[in-house]
């Protein structure tokens, strides 16, 4: 038996503000589903950030819907945890997989944490954060025991662990239980593939470049999923390289040069089939960088999408560019305006975020607001439920309908809060 394994596909998600960077997302899930059916597979597991937010857009929910029914009109269903964006971090709040239950979607949740496929024990978890770690770890013997009675099991998570890489993590890799054949993992963006106990822990990596910083790991491992094969002793792990919908590229030249370089680069951009996204170093500049700058949009930004230049002048580093200006700091603005809501802990929150986010360290930020909102956040009274149309082809999928929200009188939907919040 094998399955495909995929996660972090953040459906919705729109890079620099931009559309076209959305559509990619979709274009290139599209991709995966098609090369997923290609491989024959009898079963897909999804390890968490299906969606980029917890409340997707229409045109998100309907392009995972077509793949869904794509992959149902094949014979292959597909099993899922949601992960640190799409699942809000309050009690009571459900993630948006739950819209596609009645299309075959299988839900791994808190409440449900295991199906069988066959004979193969499936179990897993959604996301939990650093400060719920004691309540993931319980939760995980938990499961561990109960994959004890199988011979062939996977557990599905979407969690970072301690792997040496200094990235902020919620799991030691002693944390987690060694008596499962496979470690279905999601979060890190990367492709990483190791033998843990007598099985194989794989994070197949994101899909599309959410991050430029994940250009590198790109060149070398390129982005796409893993097909497992679970028919021997151990499972055999391959790798799918699937294409982005959009090349980056990235450019580091020097002033004196300018002219070459750009049309260097138009020779480059003008053969792709669309605009990439730029990244521009230009270094040792002795004139106006406004001037600079105006010289590539008027070069290059008809035959890009979006251009993230960067300056330095001559005997001048960035560090050193960015420190100079020190007059009126961003930290104190901030605590200017805060001044007169009267809440410390807004104020302090407010400060963490910037200097985290300032720093690009997006899954610190997102610890912060975690702590923040397990603090403050009591309950919500009833869950909202979500229902669709019985849908069982790509014909029907013209629509999504919600259960439609009480009317406001006879709601009892109520959020507490802690600490005087308002």
């Amino acid at each position: 038996m094998k399955f495909a394994h995929l996660a972090d596909t953040h459906l919705g998600y729109r890079q620099f503000g931009l559309i076209e960077r959305e559509k990619d997302f979709y274009e290139v899930f599209g991709k995966v589903i098609d090369k997923i059916i290609e491989e024959d597979v009898d079963f897909v597991i999804h390890s968490g950030d299906l969606f980029e937010s917890t409340k997707p857009s229409p045109m998100a929910l309907l392009e995972f819907q077509k793949g869904l029914l794509k992959l149902k009109g094949a014979g292959i269903p597909m099993y899922a945890i949601a992960g640190n964006h799409d699942e809000a971090m309050h009690k009571g709040a459900i993630p948006p997989h739950v819209i596609f239950k009645k299309m075959g979607l299988k839900v791994i949740s808190p409440i449900n944490t295991n199906y069988k496929q066959g004979d193969i024990f499936i179990a897993g978890l959604p996301f939990y954060p650093a400060s719920k770690s004691n309540v993931l770890k319980s939760k995980l013997a938990e499961l561990s025991k109960k994959a004890a009675n199988y011979e062939k099991s996977i557990l599905v998570l979407h969690q970072s662990i301690g792997t040496g890489d200094d990235v902020q993590h919620e799991l030691e890799m002693g944390d987690i239980p060694d008596n499962f054949t496979y470690y279905a993992m999601g979060h890190i963006h990367r492709y990483l593939e190791m033998d843990f106990g007598d099985g194989k822990l794989v994070y197949p990596g994101s899909i599309e470049v959410w991050k430029t910083d994940e250009l590198n790991d790109y060149k070398i491992n390129g982005k796409g999923f893993v097909v497992v094969d679970l028919d021997g002793q151990k499972p055999v792990v391959k790798r799918v390289a699937v294409d982005i919908s959009r090349a980056f590229v990235q450019r580091s030249i020097n002033f004196d040069s300018l002219e070459s370089n750009i049309a260097g680069l138009k020779e480059t951009i003008k053969s792709f089939d669309k605009k990439p996204v730029l990244t521009l170093e230009v270094r040792n500049i002795d004139t106006d960088t406004g001037f600079v700058y105006d010289i590539i949009k008027k070069e290059l930004g008809d035959l890009s999408l979006i251009i993230r230049p960067t300056f330095s002048k001559r005997g001048e580093t960035i560090d050193e560019i960015i420190g100079s200006n020190d007059s009126v700091s961003a930290e104190m603005l901030i605590e200017e305006k805060l001044l007169g809501y009267g809440n410390s802990e807004v104020d302090s929150l407010a400060l963490k975020l910037y200097d985290l986010l300032s720093k690009d360290k997006i899954e610190e930020s997102q610890e912060v607001l975690d702590q923040f909102f397990d603090k403050h956040f009591v309950s919500i009274d009833e869950e909202v439920e979500f229902k669709t149309e019985n849908i069982d082809s790509e014909d029907d999928i013209e629509e999504i309908t919600e259960k439609e929200t009480p009317e406001e009188e006879n709601s009892n939907v109520q959020v507490t809060f802690k600490g005087g919040l308002e």
